[in-house]
């Protein structure tokens, strides 16, 4: 029978382990206890192998603490996340707060059972909307569409004719129009008041008050002073005079009309003043309206260096000589350097020596051809070698001629300005690649191009220069910012005369 302890634990349990660490302990003459053998004090026994084994252990369960210890970096929340006004919106719906806010977020629910069908949905006592009167539309179109019906449209149209042609309606007009309760369903609502501005100084409305409709004119109080701007050029003239308060156009239209005449890169100053004045109408409503710049001037030291107005239906710019914008040279009719030039050379097709009689562009095919001056088309069409050809008269007994061209973009007998296209870059007729020959021609013979600049002006006659002058003297005299002042109230009415008789107790009211 095998021995066992008083807990019943066989060969196999724990004792019978402790048994044999013991028995391998003895049987080494170490008879230590295993923890006694690895944990001691310190202080104590210092040096020998007892001591190195706690010292090394002590090392070890360190190590093991500072691996296993938390970090010590800073949590970082997560960012904040962007939402967009309807992602906003649909988070918010999905909140109980909309229902403490009477439902504001617009969202809908499903109906239950105790949601009870209309018979009939009751309509909008009034409609009120906005309609804008397109490209060839027409005011009956425009009362249709917004459902009018057929007699009142027919008498707003009358209306409004009576005052204003139907011509003088602007694109992109907009009527305000109000349609009143209609009795039957199937009949359409009927007008109760349409309003729009005729024109920058009139407002017209047709309403119904109590009766048939009527028209009511309102004139607008529109002042028409012009804006007169002034400032030193400084660094930049564009700058100056966008930092001056004028609007951009305006000053486009000023550097083009001072670049006529002088050199804006060369000469015009840091220290020159420029004056430009600009058509300007304010509404007593608010509402402003820019016009073209009338008058554009430039001065040195208080002597003026440019002083140009605007004149004539073509709305040209005239010095103060009354001499038109002066033109300088012919632009050049193709966008390329030029190849060969004027004078003697063998032809590159007909292999023989000939006279070369203008210039060859070297131009990709396709680019356009400009005419270099205003003209009229001469000749359109194919000239022999010359391939699809174009001549121009330019007056005086001068003419161009631009050949080899891909495609005419002109029609003889048709009028041309400087710079417009008249045709297209290709290689047709004797032509070794695409190019553009461009010729000069002086009563029909050919010249150098490089010899021969034009100059177009035009001068106004004494009777047209004595009024051109007149209105340049009243124009200038505008002071600068005069147009921003407060506009100047109307004038109050004439007050009627009262009798004393209306006064007393017992006169008739």
């Amino acid at each position: 029978m095998t021995a066992t302890d008083a807990r019943g634990a066989g060969p196999k349990g724990p004792m019978g382990t402790a048994r044999k660490i013991r028995a391998k302990a003895a049987a080494s003459g170490d008879d230590t206890p295993l923890a006694a053998r690895w944990v001691s004090d310190l202080g104590a026994d210092i040096g020998s192998p007892r001591w190195f084994r706690s010292l090394g252990l002590l090392v070890a369960l360190v190590a093991v603490t500072f691996a296993f210890w938390p970090d010590f970096s800073a949590l970082h929340a997560a960012a904040p996340v962007r939402l967009s006004d309807e992602e906003r919106d649909e988070y918010r719906s999905q909140m109980i707060t909309p229902l403490a806010l009477g439902a504001d977020s617009g969202r809908r629910m499903a109906p239950t059972r105790l949601v009870v069908p209309l018979a009939n949905a009751p309509e909008r006592p009034v409609v009120e909307l906005t309609a804008t009167i397109g490209k060839d539309d027409t005011l009956p179109d425009l009362l249709r569409r917004a459902g009018v019906s057929g007699m009142d449209s027919e008498r707003v149209e009358a209306l409004i004719g009576g005052a204003l042609p139907a011509g003088d309606i602007k694109d992109g007009t907009a009527f305000d129009i109000t349609l009143g309760r209609r009795t039957n369903p199937s009949q359409p609502r009927p007008l109760e008041k349409l309003s729009f501005r005729a024109r920058f100084d009139l407002e017209l409305t047709v309403a119904r008050e109590g009766g048939p409709l009527a028209l009511e004119r309102r004139n607008i109080l529109v002042d028409d002073t012009p804006l007169r701007i002034t400032g030193t050029v400084g660094s930049s003239l564009y700058r100056a005079a966008r930092a001056a308060g004028a609007p951009a156009k305006s000053v486009q239209q000023y550097l083009k009309a001072i670049g006529a005449q002088l050199d804006l890169n060369r000469q015009v100053g840091a220290g020159d003043t420029f004056d430009m004045i600009i058509d300007y109408k304010r509404a007593e409503t608010g509402e402003v309206e820019v016009g073209d710049v009338l008058y554009a001037g430039l001065s040195r030291k208080g002597s003026a260096r440019a002083q140009l107005l605007r004149w004539g239906k073509d709305g040209r710019f005239y010095d103060a000589d009354g001499e038109g914008e002066l033109r300088e040279g012919l632009i050049k009719p193709v966008n390329a350097p030029v190849g060969s030039g004027y004078g003697m050379r063998r032809h590159p097709i007909l292999k023989i020596n000939r006279m070369h009689k203008g210039l060859d562009f070297r131009a990709r095919s396709g680019l356009p051809i400009y005419a270099v001056t205003d003209g009229t088309v001469a000749m359109a069409g194919r000239n022999g070698g010359y391939g699809n050809y174009v001549k121009l008269n330019h007056g005086g007994g001068l003419g161009t001629g631009y050949a080899h061209m891909s495609r005419i973009a002109v029609r003889r007998g048709q009028h041309v300005k400087r710079g417009q296209v008249i045709g297209y870059v290709g290689s047709t007729g004797l032509s070794t690649g695409a190019h553009l020959h461009y010729e000069l021609y002086r009563n029909g013979r050919a010249v150098n191009p490089n010899s021969v600049n034009f100059v177009v002006r035009q001068q106004l006659s004494s009777a047209e220069l004595r009024q051109f002058r007149q209105q340049l003297v009243e124009l200038k005299k505008v002071k600068p910012g005069a147009a921003l002042e407060p506009l100047a109230a109307e004038k109050d009415q004439p007050v009627k005369e009262v009798r004393e008789a209306d006064l007393l107790s017992n006169a008739p009211e």
